[in-house]
């Protein structure tokens, strides 16, 4: 819903008065401002989840084909699961054409709100398969690291499959997780550590 002003707060102000909301629970994303007027337009994460489905959608038809997707709202994430005649291009070669897909849709709907979303792409089951793999391998090396008392580093890896790892390790005696570097080089540590208390760091989204 579109709301006028001639400054922000006034626009804000008539916005609280029409959703019968107080200002300060809005969500709202500025459409255009100038000296004369302000307009804003508020929004639900429905509105956002509708969006993200929406310019997938429209993405995957430019390449040609159809596709179907399911959104679902779980932990503040966005997830978005995709089903289509061309899964593997979707996918690409260990997952990569996927996270490029994905990180222009988390782009797009942060850039459209104005405000940081977590959005999860999936394509069929793919990714539930890729973190029981990557989790399995994770524990292998936890073990080694329990025995040798030789901490461990992890190739690189995407934030959704940091925090399955994460949370896969959680709990292990004497092993603590946490990310290290930054952006695609940002990997886990496998540390050996003498307190059973100390538990492993929560993963964040980048």
């Amino acid at each position: 819903m579109l709301y006028l002003g001639k400054d922000r707060e006034e626009a804000l102000k008539n916005a609280a008065e029409g959703e019968n909301t107080p200002v300060e629970e809005l969500t709202y994303y500025v459409v255009s401002e100038n000296e004369e007027a302000v307009e804003i337009e508020v929004y639900t994460i429905v509105d956002v989840i509708e969006y993200a489905q929406k310019y997938i959608i429209d993405g995957i038809a430019a390449l040609g084909f159809d596709a179907r997707v399911q959104p679902t709202l779980k932990d503040d994430i966005i997830n978005l699961k995709i089903e289509s005649e061309r899964n593997p291009i979707l996918i690409g070669k260990n997952g990569v054409s996927l996270q490029a897909l994905n990180e222009l849709v988390r782009t797009a709907v942060n850039n459209h709100f104005q405000k940081r979303y977590r959005v999860l792409l999936n394509v069929s089951d793919y990714k539930e398969e890729k973190y029981a793999k990557i989790c399995s391998f994770a524990k292998k090396i936890a073990h080694e690291v329990q025995k040798t008392h030789v901490d461990a580093t992890l190739d690189p890896m995407t934030a959704d499959e940091r925090r399955a790892v994460h949370n896969a390790l959680t709990g292990m005696p004497n092993i603590k997780t946490e990310s290290r570097g930054f952006g695609k080089n940002r990997q886990i540590n496998i540390l050996y550590v003498e307190d059973n208390d100390k538990v492993n760091e929560k993963e964040e989204e980048n």
